[in-house]
């Protein structure tokens, strides 16, 4: 088996597989951020990445890619509905997310739980060489540490939670809260998207674990495990120059054109979730319509809802009701030929949503609670003009970033609405120096300084780093 000094352990592999002309199965590297940080270390090191393929059934063989190897771990369709759509996101999700939707509890999804963080730190611990470093990603996995840290105490071993991390009293609510917090506590360093994450984190040690602990360090056993804030970035060079490219303009002007050349253009791109603010901004942008704020001619709402656990009755209820919304609006305050709201529930690729960020003046990202938002990143790198008006949630963790976006609060209708309508109504020398302060900042807080602060902090050594740094 070959062995690699360095791991990434992640629910999913970062590639998706197409069918090429000769009806061959092709896989190709996933647009991921993670996978876009790492690259320049997985290409330079003898590196492995573990994940599921993406289809139930035996694990599928996945060819090297980029010279990183691929290690599909086998999900049957019982484990992605108990492990998957169950413990990890009707479970964990809600809770994190504030509990925006009431979390579910069920005994056999914790046991699924167990079992796939178990297969999942199995392979790496496999996988790994002597004194390697493996890093693992996010809610699903949280047990996968400590599991590791039993099998491998050589190892080096980075966790990094990539959504909220809830305060304690909503944490306490989880039948299975010692667990969890133990299986973090495997790994050398966690880290989370901000300050106040790391610091519930460390008062649930103290609370659950009765550990010592301070917002930086946790003392378990003879071990230091360090706590920490790393934002989480977007190639940002890479968003810039696909939005500032001519098939990406022309296109820009193109879908201004079919929108028919309005003043203003609102858009907002979220998947279909319930922590995602899509109700509360339709009923603000409703009652801004109603009250005569708004006039459908000059105005003109975009609202991309990507499909997103289409088997979770939640998201199926979540659906209807946004459907029913929009049919709503556009019935009562549309024309023939004008939509109110231009709703579109598919995915993107890069270009169109490219696209769409150079089309929008105003663009509304105001999820009741988000890890971080790299959508409202993205709409930032994208806006090359220095052009462009962020409505940014409170909740989402770009906001301790984006000081300057028009910050809102999600759940005061009346405030979002105020904000909507400053942001239309703002000056172009008031967005201009905004937007370029937000741009400079996403300049040097890049996807790669993400990736180099945590592994900096995770490898003392500074060869991971290093090798970043120099690629």
């Amino acid at each position: 088996m070959r062995r690699s000094a360095f791991v990434v352990v992640a629910h999913r592999l970062p590639v998706d597989d197409s069918v090429a002309p000769d009806g061959a199965c092709e896989w190709r590297r996933s647009p991921g951020g993670l996978v876009s940080a790492l690259h320049p270390i997985l290409r330079q090191s003898p590196a492995t990445w573990v994940g599921w393929a993406g289809q139930t059934g035996p694990a599928r063989h996945v060819p090297d890619l980029d010279g990183v190897h691929m290690h599909s771990v086998p999900l049957s369709t019982e484990d992605i509905a108990e492990h998957y759509e169950g413990f990890a996101n009707a479970t964990l999700w809600p809770l994190y997310h504030d509990a925006v939707e009431q979390p579910v509890y069920h005994r056999r999804w914790w046991e699924a739980y167990q079992r796939i963080n178990q297969r999942y730190a199995e392979a790496a611990a496999d996988l790994a060489e002597p004194g390697a470093t493996v890093w693992v990603q996010d809610y699903h996995l949280q047990l996968v540490p400590g599991i590791l840290r039993e099998l491998r105490p050589d190892l080096t071993i980075g966790f990094f939670m990539h959504v909220p991390f809830p305060p304690p009293e909503l944490f306490m609510q989880l039948p299975r809260r010692a667990e969890l917090l133990r299986g973090m506590l495997g790994a050398d360093l966690i880290g989370f998207q901000r300050a106040q994450a790391a610091h519930n984190f460390a008062q649930l040690a103290v609370k659950v674990l009765g550990l010592q602990a301070s917002d930086r360090r946790i003392a378990i056993g003879d071990r230091i495990v360090r706590v920490g804030a790393f934002p989480v970035s977007i190639d940002t060079a890479d968003m810039a120059s696909l939005a500032a490219s001519r098939g990406v303009v022309d296109r820009a002007r193109q879908l201004r054109a079919d929108l028919g050349e309005p003043k203003h253009v609102i858009l907002s791109v979220d998947r279909m979730d319930y922590t995602k603010g899509i109700e509360q901004r339709l009923k603000a942008y409703s009652e801004l319509l109603d009250s005569g704020q708004v006039k459908v001619r000059d105005t003109v709402m975009v609202q991309v809802a990507v499909p997103s656990r289409e088997r979770v009755e939640q998201y199926k209820a979540l659906r209807e009701r946004v459907e029913r919304e929009v049919g709503r609006i556009n019935g009562e305050y549309g024309r023939v030929g004008e939509p109110a709201i231009h709703y579109l529930n598919q995915p993107f690729d890069r270009a169109e949503l490219a696209a769409l960020y150079r089309v929008a003046d105003i663009m509304a990202v105001t999820p009741l609670r988000d890890g971080m938002n790299l959508v409202a990143k993205e709409y930032v790198a994208s806006r090359v003009d220095d052009t462009g008006a962020l409505v940014l949630s409170e909740f989402a963790g770009a906001a301790a970033e984006f000081t300057q976006a028009y910050l809102c609060n999600p759940h005061d209708l009346d405030g979002l609405k105020a904000v909507l309508m400053h942001a239309t109504r703002a000056a172009p020398d008031d967005v201009e120096e905004r937007m370029r302060a937000m741009r400079a900042h996403l300049r040097a807080h890049d996807i790669r300084a993400w990736a180099r602060a945590y592994l900096t902090a995770l490898d003392r050594t500074g060869v991971l780093a290093t090798r970043l740094t120099q690629a």
